[in-house]
């Protein structure tokens, strides 16, 4: 042993090469580098191109107070003024409408398929259905509401059949976020929670949900941001009205995506051009607003450890 020792070379630190690294594999990692930096940044080129052009030709009408405060009522495609308070309200109105109906039902079915219908047959079907749900294209949803709500019931087109048909594209994109968050949750957590006799029902309630309380919260918005630009339904269960209409249940309303519809054939017109441009960009900034104020919920909710 003694003599292997003597007769083994020293070791200078210059024979092992611990990064593996030859030139070839160096290369190899620059061009993928580059061609993932290239494909962002094609793909980051519609976005800011759609984003400029809409804000370009939309921000002037809505730097005036009687955009955010007036209807378009009286106004002609061809006459300057007005604003979108009427649009607005109704995009709000029946997309909380839709989300008061949407969330609790979304946020139980996750409950049932994390914590109660594991491997059961009644979690696969739920969870086969709202994988259908998914896929379902809105003017599809808002031809089921249709043939319910008027053609079996007799109802009127109305803001709130809007909203029910919103509910089926907005389910299944809470309860899928809602299903993940919920996965997320440790196991220690439940199994602490147990250990002390608090039964199950309870420590969904008071650890399980509030554990995932910021992910529910931005599935909610995101789900609200995925219902709030559709215009299918809106076209086939409600008429656009220019008044103002916050009754749900009554009479036609306004929407921002049928604001947009309702001027877009004539865009060779300046004021209606501009009012087309304005609400697209009122739109977007809702949606924005919603997303920022999901990434607020989550952040300040947020469980930290000690």
């Amino acid at each position: 042993m003694t003599t292997l020792a003597a007769n083994r070379p020293a070791y200078d630190g210059k024979s092992l090469d611990l990064t593996g690294k030859s030139g070839a594999r160096a290369f190899r990692n620059t061009l993928a580098t580059v061609l993932i930096v290239l494909c962002f940044l094609i793909a980051l080129i519609p976005l800011l191109w759609i984003l400029w052009t809409v804000i370009s030709k939309g921000y002037s009408l809505l730097l005036d107070a009687n955009w955010w405060s007036q209807s378009q009522r009286g106004i002609t495609v061809r006459r300057v003024g007005g604003g979108a308070y009427h649009a607005i309200m109704g995009t709000l109105i029946m997309s909380l409408i839709c989300a008061a109906i949407a969330v609790p039902i979304a946020i139980m079915g996750a409950v049932y398929l994390v914590e109660y219908g594991k491997g059961t047959k009644a979690a696969k079907v739920v969870s086969f259905m709202i994988d259908i749900l998914t896929g379902v294209p809105s003017i599809v949803a808002a031809l089921f509401i249709y043939a319910v709500w008027i053609t079996v019931l007799g109802f009127n087109r109305v803001g709130f059949a809007v909203s029910l048909s919103l509910v089926l594209l907005m389910l299944p994109v809470v309860l899928r976020s809602t299903e993940e968050m919920l996965k997320l949750v440790p196991d220690e957590l439940r199994e602490a929670s147990y250990a002390l006799g608090v039964p199950k029902w309870k420590t969904i309630l008071k650890v399980v949900v509030p554990t995932a309380f910021g992910g529910i919260i931005t599935g909610v918005m995101l789900g609200l941001a995925r219902v709030m630009g559709e215009t299918a339904p809106l076209l086939i269960l409600v008429g656009y009205s220019k008044n103002i209409n916050l009754n749900p249940f009554d009479g036609f309303m306004g929407a921002l995506p049928t604001m947009i519809n309702q001027d877009r054939t004539e865009l060779a017109l300046e004021p209606a051009a501009d009012r087309v441009w304005a609400a697209a960009l009122t739109l977007i900034l809702l949606v924005l607003l919603l997303n920022l104020l999901a990434r607020l919920i989550a952040r300040f909710s947020t469980i930290k450890s000690k």
